[in-house]
């Protein structure tokens, strides 16, 4: 847990600069979670927000229900857009090489493997993909713990390199069902509120996806987080949950992408509430179970642009707002350097 006896300073110093008071909006609350994390870590208040390193890391795997036709893809297409990430023409290139993010591309359990050799390409399969939820448990218990190590471990890896930001964001065809899934099992909401259209299917696909999700959430009650994970999650969200255990460890914050990401984020801070004071939310996804789990995570998001691609792309596309909190932190002159008397 965060040490906030340095909250009240980092607001004072916020509230001397020349602006009315709370004038800045969630810029100002974005500045004072980076400062309080980075005053933890520093032992006294700092001054100077740094950002150091950034990256983004997309968590890739494939899942059984995709063989349901619950998305408008089949499960080759993660292979194919993992090699996109590779190759750098996928947005997530795309805005990483605009925000000066480092990417970093991680092989979790897709179907079809990728040969590939870069140190920006990590391989960790639990398997190939998982089981179909609706039929049987996704994973045995037994993937759903080393998935949640491996992620703690290549995290963490990234952060003793000399990050001290990371951006978490997925590819998986058939991901959307595992996390509607998790979000109802773990919330008690209704399947139908958060099953949503994915990558666009009609209402008789919506309507069999709803069907199939329930069936994996109907054998979940009563279950423990961890065997949630087991019957319906995906080998790229057990390494995501390990990944925010790891951050919330060392004190690093991290940019939470859209409806998937964010089904991990859930999860581990039920392990772990801890994880939830280095979480600093990106977007609201247009996928309709998303707004529910900003609600269950008490969370409100920095942009609403819409999107529903998944890949981290809302994540780095939040950056420019984080160094501007940053800048404006670290040198927006005060009332008093700035000579502004307000009466």
């Amino acid at each position: 847990m965060l040490d906030h006896s340095y909250s009240e300073s980092i607001w004072q110093r916020i509230n001397q600069k020349t602006k009315p008071l709370g004038a800045l909006g969630q810029l100002e609350t974005l500045a004072h979670q980076l400062a309080l994390i980075q005053s933890n870590i520093k032992g006294d208040v700092v001054t100077d927000i740094k950002i150091c390193q950034p990256t983004a890391v997309v968590f890739a795997g494939d899942h059984g229900i995709a063989d349901e036709g619950v998305s408008i893809a089949p499960s080759a297409v993660t292979q194919q857009m993992v090699l996109n990430f590779l190759a750098g023409g996928a947005a997530i290139n795309c805005f990483c090489r605009t925000n000066q993010v480092a990417l970093k591309v991680v092989d979790c359990g897709i179907l079809i493997p990728v040969d590939h050799d870069s140190d920006a390409f990590i391989v960790q399969r639990l398997g190939e993909r998982t089981n179909n939820l609706a039929r049987q448990a996704a994973m045995t218990p037994e993937q759903a713990n080393k998935g949640i190590e491996l992620g703690k471990q290549m995290v963490s890896k990234i952060i003793d390199s000399g990050s001290n930001l990371v951006m978490f964001g997925e590819m998986g065809i058939g991901n959307t069902s595992s996390a509607a899934a998790i979000l109802s099992a773990l919330s008690g909401l209704p399947v139908t509120q958060c099953v949503g259209r994915g990558t666009g299917i009609t209402d008789q696909q919506w309507q069999k996806k709803v069907d199939l999700v329930s069936q994996g959430v109907n054998r979940c009650e009563g279950l423990e987080v961890i065997d949630v994970l087991s019957e319906v999650g995906g080998f790229e969200i057990v390494q995501m949950v390990g990944g925010f255990l790891a951050a919330a460890e060392s004190k690093t914050p991290v940019l939470v992408d859209g409806f998937i990401v964010s089904a991990a984020a859930y999860a581990a801070s039920m392990l772990n509430p801890d994880c939830r004071e280095i979480m600093i939310f990106a977007h609201q996804s247009h996928e309709a179970g998303h707004q529910y789990l900003l609600q269950q995570l008490d969370a409100q998001p920095l942009l609403d642009l819409s999107l529903r691609l998944g890949e981290g792309t809302g994540a780095v596309l939040a950056m420019p707002l984080l160094r501007a909190a940053a800048e404006f932190y670290n040198h927006m002159a005060s009332f008093e350097q700035a000579g502004v008397v307000v009466d």
